[in-house]
């Protein structure tokens, strides 16, 4: 695996995809399309054991997709696999491949955590260890955490915080942040624990941990973007197709959960029409895994940031 990023759920996720891009490959081109494609280590793994015939990888991050770049190209050069790596969001990935020429793909991977590089490179901004510049974008544009902050009002924030990072002390919290208009990572920890009180050693997780969550969601509109793919990403499946999603908080996995039940829910039929059973309309998409799949011990002590990810999985129904 890449030292810039430790991927999660690596074998789950190849069981999950590689079978059907296989199959899928014996009688066409099949697609495999990673649009959090980071330090590439689902998609080396996928393409490593699948082949198939066009990856797509999308990142937002330059520096993610560089790195990508530099694993990705080589290995599909020896593999035959066409390559196509775009600076992106991933809810821009219908138009990325109609730009391409590709209206349906095989199997479509969403990894939603923040990548290793970006939580241990300090001048991000994203981690709550240490001190740096508050910005906590995923890519070089927008606003920056420090300038967000600077524009909100109290009920603003506390809307923020109690949204996006569930945090009981949302309105306490936000009157001490707009008080210390924190530019730091250390100045927002210290606002934050001047209402929570330090970290405790016996707890595993900080106080300020909801907070920075909330603030990094706003900064890059992470649920806005969520809600786009979970809108386009099950249309661009062809039949037998299967889309999986890593989620990381409570937020994103209910999304998830949520819009693939609603999408594996047979058609509605009027009352009291006497419909035999073989008969009645079947579902457009199935979840293979209703209650999703979760680290593995092991893993979770290999590497700790894995232990909160959870993977969900739609397939299209065949045609």
């Amino acid at each position: 695996m890449s030292a810039f990023h430790t991927p999660v759920l690596v074998d789950q996720v190849a069981s999950a995809l590689v079978p059907g891009l296989v199959r899928a490959g014996r009688e066409r081109v099949a697609v495999f399309v990673d649009v959090t494609c980071g330090g590439a280590g689902h998609t080396m793994a996928v393409m490593e054991a699948a082949r198939p015939g066009v990856v797509v990888a999308l990142d937002r991050d330059p520096a993610a997709l560089e790195e990508a770049r530099s694993r990705l190209e080589p290995a599909a050069a020896r593999l035959g696999v066409r390559l196509h790596l775009v600076r992106s969001r991933f809810s821009e990935v219908r138009q990325v491949l109609a730009d391409a020429g590709i209206h349906q793909v095989t199997a479509l991977l969403a990894d939603l955590g923040v990548s290793s590089h970006q939580l241990d490179t300090r001048a991000r901004g994203f981690s709550l260890r240490g001190d740096a510049p508050l910005d906590m974008r995923m890519g070089p544009d927008g606003v920056t955490a420090a300038e967000l902050l600077a524009s909100l009002d109290e009920a603003a924030l506390t809307d923020v915080l109690r949204r996006y990072g569930e945090e009981p002390n949302a309105r306490r919290i936000a009157r001490a942040i707009l008080t210390a208009r924190p530019t730091t990572t250390a100045a927002l920890t210290a606002a934050v624990c001047s209402v929570t009180g330090p970290p405790h050693g016996g707890h595993r997780v900080h106080p300020a941990t909801r907070t920075f969550q909330a603030i990094r969601i706003l900064v890059n509109g992470e649920l806005d973007e969520l809600a786009a793919l979970l809108e386009d990403g099950p249309s661009l499946l062809e039949p037998g197709g299967r889309m999986a999603v890593i989620t990381f908080h409570s937020l994103e996995d209910r999304a998830v959960k949520q819009r693939f039940a609603a999408l594996s829910r047979p058609p509605p039929l009027p009352r009291g029409l006497p419909i035999p059973e073989d008969t009645r309309p079947r579902p457009p998409f199935v979840t293979p895994e209703r209650r999703g799949q979760a680290p593995t011990d092991a893993e979770v002590t290999a590497n700790p940031r894995s232990r909160s990810s959870r993977l969900r999985v739609l397939e299209r129904c065949a045609a």
